[in-house]
This record gives structure tokens, sequence and C-alpha cells, in this order.
């Protein structure tokens, strides 16, 4: 893969900014995926586990492996375990299986060490750090051997609970007004209000 790939311009357009962490979630995605012998998946045949954290330093990660796999917060089978690693778990729902693909402390240390990280922990937005900088270390990543990047543990079963099914019945807060999907509604004095409202004293 090289940065004139369309996976990996896609991945770029979603993002927003040019880092070594997205498409590291894209290298890892696709490991798992050549790994389990699955494809993108349009609905809810996968579900990813990602072990960043929501003030992890690389939780761009999570915006490489959802482009790759089809595994989306918006579908709901993509899920934060907030363990502060660079790693992913990916499960084929259908038969269980389940692989985890984590970056090599090597991989990890080149982007630790670089310039760019250095502009990071200043506190310099990705997007205002000079191109010149990051774009050699996505290079790297994109390019570089997948048993260099990564360990992928063996595959192995794995069962998550069933999610609910999507709701679609909605109702009008008595309070606010707006629109709620039934089963977050709450009653209230008598009344069938939202959650915030039901929350509000």
């Amino acid at each position: 893969m090289n940065r004139n790939d369309q996976v990996y311009q896609v991945g770029l357009a979603l993002h927003g900014h040019k880092c070594p962490a997205m498409p590291l979630g894209l290298r890892a995605a696709e490991a798992a995926m050549q790994t389990l012998g699955v494809q993108h998946a349009p609905d809810g045949q996968l579900t990813a586990l990602v072990e960043i954290d929501r003030n992890h330093c690389s939780t761009c990660f999570a915006d490489g492996v959802q482009v790759v796999t089809g595994c989306t917060f918006g579908k709901g089978n993509i899920r934060s375990l907030g363990y502060g690693k660079f790693a992913l778990t990916l499960i084929d729902n259908k038969t269980g299986r389940s692989v985890r693909v984590v970056a090599t402390p090597e991989a990890m240390r080149r982007s630790q060490e670089s310039e760019f990280i250095k502009y990071r922990k200043n506190g310099v937005p990705a997007s205002q750090v000079d191109e010149k900088l990051v774009e050699p270390l996505i290079d790297q990543v994109l390019s570089e051997k997948t048993e260099v990047l990564f360990k992928v543990e063996p595959v192995k079963e794995m069962k998550l609970p069933p999610m609910a099914p999507h709701a679609f019945d909605t109702i009008l807060c008595a309070e606010c007004g707006e629109v709620t999907v039934e089963r977050y509604a709450r009653v209230k004095h008598g009344k069938i209000v939202c959650q915030p409202c039901a929350e509000k004293i």
C-alpha cells in the first residue's frame, strides 16, 4: 500500500489529517482480515475490538480499522476496550473465529521517537505539523512488512453476547418535544420523556 492507494485516500478523507496511527489501523485491519479470510462488512458480519482509550495517543488507529473492516461506530460493531494499547481483535460473527493484531514495540518506537510525535506531545495539532515530518512515517507504515509492524496472535473461538437489535420506534418527549428512540424514554411525573429531561431536577 502507498499514499496513492484508494484505501489510504478514503482513510485520509474520513480522518482529516495525516498521521501514522490511522494507516497503522488500516494495516492492522488488513492483516486481521487476511488471517480470518473475511471481507469488508456491509452489515454486522464482523466485530472489531480496538484496545485504544478515549484519551489514548493513537485514537486515530480506530479510523483506519473502520475503513478497512466496515466495522463502524454507526453500525455498532466496533468497540473501544480502553486498554491504552495499539491492538485490534477482529471477530467473524458467523463462525466465532477471531484474531488479535498488536503493533510491535519496534514499530511503535520509531513513531514515538519521531519529530512528528515531539510536536504532538507539545500540543501541536496533527494538521499543523509540517507534512515533511509525517509523510516518511506514513510511507513506512504503509510499505513495511506485516510481520515487522505486528504480532498476529493465533485465531481462537470468541463469542460475544448478541447485540440488541436496532430500535425504530420513536416518541416525542413531553418536555422538550424532541424525538427519541422509545427504548431510551423514561417516565417522569406520569409523562413520557427523554433521558436528559428525566435527569433534570
